[in-house]
């Protein structure tokens, strides 16, 4: 009986689980350059520049999602990882580039 209750517990590889996390932070720097890319040449600035940049991550995260068949448990070991993590760093790369002349 105690063999069916250990088996019920999630293990994560420590190695798969940040590789996937690189993954992650990799997906959102490039999707960040080139949303800020877009932005400069659409010529949004100011707010509509964030409002861009908010859209493209939230599509991001969907788009990782799906690509997780909407199972976050089964690769990461929270959803916030898949939702939120890299989200600040982007912001970075992507204000680069905005405002790059």
């Amino acid at each position: 009986r105690s063999k069916d209750v250990m088996s019920d517990i999630p293990t994560f590889s420590g190695e798969n689980l940040q590789n996937n996390l690189k993954v992650i932070q990799n997906s959102r720097t490039f999707l960040s350059i080139i949303a800020g890319v877009l932005a400069g040449i659409i010529g949004f600035t100011g707010l509509a520049g964030f409002v861009f940049y908010f859209v493209v991550m939230l599509i991001t995260s969907v788009g990782l999602m799906a690509k997780a068949g909407f199972s976050a448990e089964l690769y990461f070991d929270s959803w916030n990882r898949v939702l939120f993590d890299g989200f600040l760093g982007g912001l970075m790369s992507f204000v680069l580039f905005w405002t790059y002349p």
